[in-house]
């Protein structure tokens, strides 16, 4: 019995299956690298649809500019056979067919300069503008066989076969119709000049160029929405991946937890070293713990040395009572000073109705009010 290794199959990259998505440096990384996501019909489709356009609306300023050239040619005939040497016939001719030449590049130019246009706006439109030389790098992985071999049999050689057979039977199917409604041409083209003839003839041509051309649009369109599909499926990441770009880019999360925990014992220890100079500890009394002082030659109102919930106000109020500081229970005081102030900060403005009468009575228990109601220092 032949036995099949499943594993074999499966699209699994380091660290377990491709269920994240991508990040934005890997994103940029990929960039950089000349890997977007970028439909190569969009242009080709866009700039058919430009050409079409422009003939429809062009065409009459190009046949005249090619009449201007034939009968350039046309007037001058008899002066070509005339000249007296090869050598100067030669020459005129010459001439001619340069100034010709000129004539139908510029008649050609707008072409051109139209293509070059759309293909640069639809590029940009896909994928920004960031030109990289990477992708012209000669890769070795490229002349894998294995390699080539999966490309052929990729799900994107499935879509790209699919669009060229839609592509292919669309076109047939309108050429077929416009051929059909204009028929009726063909029994009429004896009896119309020749001029009108072409005319017709170009302008069922046009039409027919543009509802192709149309189609391929909305196809292109189509494919470009696959092909960021398909971008942001090969771009996934595994949690592993995620875990160690973040370790690259933001640090270890554990080496960071332990500044931030050294950071925080350090600030608590200055907050403890501080307590002593505080005038009063308001308490709600089981949760919050806030540390008041006033001193008008420091600040205008008083100051929070130190705050803390739970254990942290359980030493707070201790090193309170080994100081001798007064403890003060107001529970609506204390939640509202614990929420809005951090360690140094003036208490808000809102608060010091009530701060100043606890640090009123507190100055008055102490004798730190004298005769003419000054403060004394602590």
């Amino acid at each position: 019995m032949l036995k099949y290794d499943l594993q074999f199959f499966a699209q699994e990259g380091p660290g377990g299956e491709k269920t994240e998505q991508p990040t934005s440096k890997k994103l940029e990384d990929a960039r950089k690298e000349g890997q977007v996501a970028k439909s190569q019909d969009l242009a080709s489709s866009f700039t058919l649809l430009g050409l079409f356009i422009m003939l429809k609306l062009y065409t009459s300023v190009m046949a005249g500019q090619i009449r201007d050239v034939f009968t350039f040619f046309y007037n001058r005939m008899h002066y070509f056979v005339r000249l007296p040497s090869y050598e100067s016939a030669t020459k005129a001719y010459s001439d001619a067919i340069s100034y010709a030449l000129i004539r139908i590049m510029l008649i050609i130019l707008p072409f051109l300069l139209m293509g070059l246009a759309i293909a640069f706006v639809a590029d940009v439109a896909q994928v920004k503008w960031k030109p990289t030389r990477k992708p012209l790098a000669p890769k070795l992985s490229k002349l894998n066989p294995i390699n080539g071999v999966k490309r052929i049999f990729s799900v994107s050689k499935l879509v790209e076969l699919l669009k060229s057979v839609l592509k292919i039977a669309v076109m047939f199917a309108i050429i077929y119709n416009d051929l059909v409604d204009s028929i009726y041409l063909l029994y009429t083209v004896y009896d119309i000049p020749v001029i009108e003839a072409v005319k017709k003839a170009g302008d069922i041509l046009i039409n027919t160029g543009l509802k192709i051309a149309a189609v391929f649009v909305v196809v292109a369109f189509a494919d470009f929405g696959f092909q960021k599909w398909k971008f942001m499926r090969d771009m996934r990441m595994t949690k592993q991946e995620v875990k160690e770009e973040y370790k690259s880019t933001e640090g270890d999360p554990q080496i960071k937890g332990k500044i931030r925990q050294r950071m925080m014992q350090a600030s608590r220890r200055r907050m403890m070293n501080n307590l002593p100079q505080a005038d009063v500890v308001i308490t709600n009394p089981t949760h919050f713990a806030v540390a008041i002082k006033y001193d008008k030659k420091v600040a205008e109102a008083p100051l929070v040395l130190a705050k803390g919930a739970d254990y942290m106000a359980q030493k707070i109020k201790e090193a309170a009572r080994e100081h001798s500081i007064e403890i003060v229970e107001n529970k609506p005081l204390a939640r509202a000073l614990y929420a809005n102030t951090e360690v140094g900060d003036e208490i808000p403005p809102e608060l010091y109705v009530p701060v100043a009468e606890i640090l009123a009575a507190v100055y008055r228990a102490e004798g730190r009010v004298s005769s003419s109601g000054e403060i004394k220092n602590k």
